[in-house]
């Protein structure tokens, strides 16, 4: 088994010896093969706080970052799914070592994230948040231990002003296709006085919006004929929308600048917003990488 992998593109997953690494790794499968690249098993062996490192202390922590591989490779290989897989082990914090690999020629980087009772949930989501704003890669963040079989939602992203919109919609499109599953694009529209405004011109309102977006989107229709491509005009916020529908949705595809009504609350730099949510999370590069 090899210990160190060039730096080449290649879909990274951070394994730490956690069910949840291993579901990551068993989601970024198609990722790697749809991309044509390698599946990179990417372990961190964190340095030892007293700073000690003498001999029977390195190679424990080496035989658990091998043992930890090693059954991360078994589960994706009895998959069954063919794709290379390489496996990288470095001595390095684990968030040092991602964002490394960010910068390395990463296609993706994908991370398996704690449920939201686990005690080691807040110091994952600090090394998220932190990656978020470093990667110029697209991050995936695969939640809990749910294996890529039990997802059977929608995929979904919103459509707005921001630059990277259509980067993400674009990522949002490509998902869609790969998982087999629907997309919903939202829109979002703000009536003018929502405690006054009747409910036909709230209707219209939407309407209207819906429509906006529909001529929007039909290029891409044209071009994921495959995608079934829902449009949804959201009135003022778009938070809600996913709290109504959160068991119905697997991913969900983020941009990564703050400038629309999604981004605002949910971009890189707001991660913590949606740490509640049970689905599956992806943003688009800082640099814009698809």
């Amino acid at each position: 088994m090899r210990e160190n992998s060039p730096p080449s593109p290649a879909v990274v997953v951070a394994i730490d010896g956690s069910s949840r690494a291993i579901a990551a790794g068993l989601w970024a499968v198609d990722e790697a093969f749809d991309r044509d690249v390698p599946l990179r098993l990417l372990y961190a062996i964190e340095p030892r706080e007293s700073g000690r490192c003498d001999s029977a202390s390195m190679a424990r922590d080496f035989a658990t970052a091998e043992d930890a591989v090693r059954q991360a490779a078994m589960a994706i290989e009895s998959d069954d799914r063919p794709v290379k897989i390489e496996v990288e082990i470095v001595q390095d914090r684990a968030l040092a070592a991602l964002v490394a690999a960010a910068h390395s020629g990463a296609a993706m980087i994908c991370i398996g994230v704690p449920g939201l009772d686990d005690a080691t949930r807040r110091r994952v989501d600090a090394n998220v948040s932190a990656l978020l704003t470093q990667a110029p890669c697209p991050v995936a963040i695969i939640r809990g231990d749910r294996e890529p079989q039990s997802d059977t939602g929608c995929v979904v992203t919103e459509f707005g002003i921001s630059a990277d919109s259509p980067i993400a919609l674009g990522l949002a499109l490509r998902e869609a296709r790969l998982r087999g599953a629907p997309l919903r694009v939202l829109a979002t529209w703000r009536p003018g006085f929502p405690d006054i405004q009747d409910a036909h011109a709230r209707a219209e309102g939407g309407r209207q919006a819906k429509a906006e977006l529909e001529r929007s989107l039909a290029t891409h229709r044209r071009q994921f004929p495959d995608v079934d491509i829902h449009a949804v005009a959201v009135p003022c916020n778009t938070m809600n929308y996913l709290a109504q529908h959160a068991d119905s949705i697997q991913l969900l595809v983020l941009g990564h600048h703050p400038s629309n009504e999604l981004s605002t609350v949910t971009g890189p730099a707001s991660y913590s917003t949606l740490t509640g949510m049970n689905c599956s999370l992806l943003f688009s590069g800082a640099c814009g990488a698809p």
